[in-house]
């Protein structure tokens, strides 16, 4: 994994997406919108969209935020990205009819994501070693909130002005490439090498437990 940490200003472009590594460390600064579950649903099952220009606000934070109201202006509590690959299904949809560049979360997002994301020209970006709590210190301003009376605040699109947002990494880039499918490549090839220097012989078959009859074979 590369540890230079690259600053990235949104909106993110075309040329500099795709000029970025697989596992590159990178904050992101400019606006950024959230959505979870409902939001995905909205979006691409009735197509019921933020009054938002995706192609100037183009980097989509998987994400339920924890906010309090003070003197009138919301105030971040806690912004811990949530599991994207639960929005797998709904994740190259999205890509493809807004035209996202940029998409942050937390695990990973599968093969057709991964394929739009090649088509447009974007990239997915995880956390590593990083909080809500830290993550809510590099929110600068909270510049609106839309479907907060329809959905509540953890389900409402906000839209953020963040700065030097991160480190996250790319975890699959605009080649369509996945940093957790590659891992698991290469691990897969490494388990001969590590089972002989354990001493394990070669087809050792680990106990399998039939859950059904609760017993071990």
């Amino acid at each position: 994994m590369n540890q230079e940490i690259m600053e990235l200003h949104l909106p993110l472009g075309e040329e500099q997406a795709r000029s970025l590594e697989l596992g590159q460390m990178v904050t992101v600064s400019g606006t950024i919108f959230t959505g979870r579950s409902r939001f995905h649903i909205r979006a691409i099952e009735e197509d019921i969209l933020p009054p938002l220009d995706f192609a100037q606000v183009n980097c989509f934070f998987h994400v339920g935020p924890v906010l309090r109201e003070e003197n009138g202006e919301w105030k971040i509590v806690s912004i811990e990205p949530t599991s994207s690959i639960r929005f797998a299904r709904y994740g190259a949809d999205g890509v493809r009819k807004r035209g996202l560049r940029t998409l942050i979360g937390t695990t990973t997002m599968g093969p057709r994501t991964a394929e739009a994301l090649r088509e447009v020209g974007g990239v997915y970006l995880t956390k590593i070693g990083v909080c809500g709590n830290q993550l809510a210190a590099q929110v600068k301003k909270v510049h609106g909130v839309h479907f907060l009376d329809e959905l509540g605040k953890t389900e409402a699109t906000w839209v953020f002005e963040v700065e030097r947002f991160g480190p996250f990494f790319v975890g699959m880039d605009a080649d369509g490439n996945n940093y957790f499918e590659e891992l698991n490549r290469e691990v897969e090839a490494r388990m001969a090498e590590v089972a002989r220097g354990l001493g394990i012989p070669e087809g050792f078959e680990f106990t399998d437990v039939n859950p059904g009859s609760g017993q071990a074979r």
